[in-house]
């Protein structure tokens, strides 16, 4: 019994820092080995080359929502993945921002060959302490993901006032009275609060959705939510880029749920990494492209009523 692989499910609406807390767990100092397996909404996923840990093995399931198309994708990497049981202590999947956890989670209690390798450990759901209470009224998603975890991961308290994160907090809890709750900043926190915590609880679970247990299960997405991806293959001016980026985030960000991309600027060695939600906008030079890396530039932005066309345009006239 004790063989199973400990499986731990990292869910969240767009936005809220997944692929950070994910990061943060990659790189503290466990010991540990992962396999990772991550999912994206839309055509050409960025986030498989987000994720940080030049050890780890890091799967990418690009076409499609991992709760919905892709769940015979899920199982297939699981079943190779047991085939090479004794190389990694444990599995971390990321779904996309729209994901519904129940289906994901359901998986590895209606596979037989999952279920009798692996152990779901936990459902992490990480929540933006700014943008939270907008999404909870405009995307069924966003509660979906509270009502199903076991640990909530209160993110960018630092954004808010104390009023305002006590607002968010009774919100959280309306839904889920019984997750563990953490707040951080930059999703800070030690590994030991997330991981091999034993706490999913299929009787709660099945309190929430008696036929979880029942295969069949099928989430629909909002069709008002769209994924766009841009590429340009070389360089980006930065001072094209950086105006541009800061005009379209201050005059469409509501609409603008998520933004996210890998830049190559004009002669530097390094890449630039940038991520949006709203209006607001963080970016930073991280690793320097390697020798057998070809310089690209890729943007995606998730959102709603936003004119892809217009947007295409001027990323490509960023090009250097």
């Amino acid at each position: 019994m004790s063989e199973k692989i400990p499986v731990t499910v990292l869910t969240g609406y767009l936005g809220a820092g997944k692929t950070t807390l994910l990061n943060r767990i990659l790189t503290e100092d466990h010991g540990k080995k992962f396999a990772v397996i991550v999912n994206e909404f839309g055509e050409a996923g960025i986030d498989g080359d987000l994720v940080v840990g030049a050890d780890e093995e890091v799967f990418e399931m690009n076409n499609g929502c991992i709760c919905c198309t892709v769940r015979g994708d899920l199982i297939r990497i699981l079943d190779g993945l047991m085939k090479r049981k004794g190389k990694f202590d444990a599995i971390i999947v990321e779904t996309t921002g729209l994901a519904d956890p129940a289906p994901v989670a359901q998986t590895f209690f209606v596979d037989q060959d999952v279920g009798d390798a692996t152990k779901l450990d936990a459902v992490i759901t990480v929540t933006d302490a700014k943008w939270l209470k907008d999404r909870l009224k405009d995307a069924p998603e966003a509660k979906n993901q509270i009502a199903f975890a076991d640990v909530i991961v209160l993110n960018k308290v630092d954004l808010v006032t104390a009023e305002e994160l006590a607002s968010v907090e009774s919100a959280i809890r309306a839904i889920n009275p019984y997750a563990k709750l953490h707040r951080t900043e930059r999703c800070a926190l030690p590994i030991d609060q997330l991981l091999d915590r034993n706490a999913f609880d299929l009787d709660r679970i099945l309190d929430i959705e008696p036929d979880f247990l029942e295969s069949g299960h099928h989430h629909h997405h909002s069709d008002e939510v769209r994924s766009m991806s841009f590429t340009i293959p070389g360089d980006v001016d930065p001072e094209k880029f950086m105006p541009w980026i800061n005009d379209i985030s201050q005059a469409q960000g509501p609409n603008i749920l998520r933004s996210k991309g890998i830049l190559a600027f004009k002669g530097e060695p390094r890449r630039f990494v940038f991520q949006g939600v709203h209006m607001i906008l963080d970016g930073d030079l991280q690793r320097d492209w390697k020798a057998d890396e070809t310089r690209s530039s890729r943007l995606v932005i998730i959102g709603r009523d936003l004119n892809e066309n217009e947007l295409r345009q001027g990323f490509e006239a960023c090009a250097a």
